[in-house]
């Protein structure tokens, strides 16, 4: 499958966060910032105001500087040095006291979190609501260019359009090697041509939770530069506690425990890590290869139960508090097995869409194989083909694979590189690439 461009990133359902221009408009609490920064000049040392307000992504003007005055009033901090010029407060060289030592020890006691001031809670889960509506709804069109780089069959592509566009759940089953997560990736590309803003972190009763993943997530550019996607420019007029991505698509396989559903506490740097759902509000969670996780399947298909039917999550903080969000996720199930080994009927019932990705066609399989080996510049014959499904499907009873054409051609490849021929169809060849490549189970 060849990943479409997402340079072009599509307006973040009319959502640009608010500009920050006080203290009260941050949501947090002054002591609790004042601590941000000690932490912030405990583990860095020396810096500048202007560097202090990037680090916890708040502006200098109005917010960093009163505290930062505060902080040099009650001596936790002092002036280091001046660069001088025209940079005013900004440009001077903070370091952290003696004083700022102890109390900073003591907010590292409660957490080591050092980065972009949090977001309220409550404002994270007004944002992913609003945003819900920026999301593409696609057509036949779109779905032919986006799946262009795959044969599919008509009947199994006209099922496709819809359930993209319920953004609500796909279970998609079938042998292995058809295609499966090659779809629910072309279904990623998509939603990346898409933005949308997340907080680097939220604040919920004093705790921190981590949202931004520099894994999980792919930064978009501001406005419409292309070229510099740097999430801190200074001349970009918003909260910079938001962080402009495209739309996410995180996949997830067997590491998937029911553990990692729910707010992951480090004990160590005390304080959370966003669950995969929550990094993939806005976009696509796709589970794949479901059935193999280390849990029982269908402990995990109870957990989906709620945020299915309702569209809203809930996560759970160390100390025992739930709490609701929304759950504004597109979540494809990807499975090799048998549906009736995983699910019962009941559940089956809450997917909204069930698409069984089968076997191709000889046609098919023969389009597969043309446009691989032309890809891959390997001459194409029919005599060959014919010569192919005869004698190593046929005649063995073997079931036919999409994924099979681009083996074999690779094992083609393999083969006449060491043989020191140009790569081709011919009887030789095949039988020594389908010799290297299938076993008899």
């Amino acid at each position: 499958m060849t990943r479409q461009s997402t340079q072009s990133v599509a307006p973040a359902g009319g959502f640009i966060p608010k500009q920050i221009t006080s203290l009260d408009d941050t949501g947090l609490s002054q002591l609790w910032l004042q601590d941000l920064i000690l932490k912030v000049l405990y583990f860095r040392g020396y810096m500048t105001g202007f560097k202090i307000a990037e680090e916890i992504a708040l502006p200098f003007s109005g917010v960093s500087d009163q505290l930062l005055v505060t902080l040099k009033q009650e001596k936790l901090i002092e002036v280091k040095s001046s660069q001088g010029g025209l940079g005013g407060d900004g440009a001077y060289t903070y370091g952290i006291t003696g004083a700022g030592m102890l109390r900073a020890r003591e907010a590292l006691d409660r957490s080591q979190y050092a980065g972009p001031a949090p977001v309220p809670f409550d404002v994270y889960n007004d944002a992913i609501r609003r945003q819900k509506s920026g999301r593409m709804t696609v057509t036949t069109r779109t779905m032919r260019q986006i799946l262009s780089q795959m044969v599919i069959s008509e009947a199994v592509f006209q099922r496709l359009g819809p359930a993209l566009n319920s953004g609500s759940s796909i279970f998609m089953y079938g042998p292995p090697g058809n295609g499966k997560t090659s779809i629910a990736r072309a279904f990623g590309n998509l939603v990346l041509s898409q933005s949308m803003y997340i907080p680097y972190a939220l604040y919920l009763d004093g705790q921190v939770i981590k949202v931004y993943d520099a894994v999980s997530h792919s930064l978009a550019p501001e406005g419409g530069d292309t070229g510099n996607t740097s999430a801190l420019r200074p001349n970009v007029r918003r909260d910079l506690r938001w962080v402009k991505i495209r739309r996410p698509f995180i996949v997830v396989g067997g590491e998937l425990t029911l553990e990692g559903l729910d707010l992951v506490f480090d004990d160590t740097a005390k304080f959370y890590e966003a669950p995969f759902q929550v990094k993939a509000n806005g976009g696509i969670l796709l589970i794949d290869d479901f059935g193999r996780q280390q849990v029982r399947p269908r402990d995990l298909l109870n957990r989906w139960i709620v945020p299915l039917e309702n569209r809203v999550d809930y996560l759970r903080l160390h100390t025992g508090r739930k709490v609701e969000v929304p759950f504004d996720v597109l979540i494809v199930f990807s499975t090799n097995l048998p549906p009736k080994d995983l699910v019962d009927e009941a559940f089956l019932r809450r997917l909204r869409h069930k698409i069984e990705i089968g076997d191709p066609s000889f046609e098919e399989y023969r389009e597969i194989f043309k446009r691989v080996a032309q890809d891959k510049r390997i001459e194409y014959n029919d005599q060959g083909l014919a010569y192919l499904l005869q004698e190593w499907y046929i005649k063995r009873n073997r079931k036919l694979r999409a994924s099979h054409p681009r083996d074999l051609c690779d094992q083609i490849l393999d083969i006449s590189s060491y043989l020191a021929v140009p790569p081709s169809m011919s009887r030789e060849m095949i039988d020594s690439a389908s010799r290297a490549y299938f076993v008899d189970l």
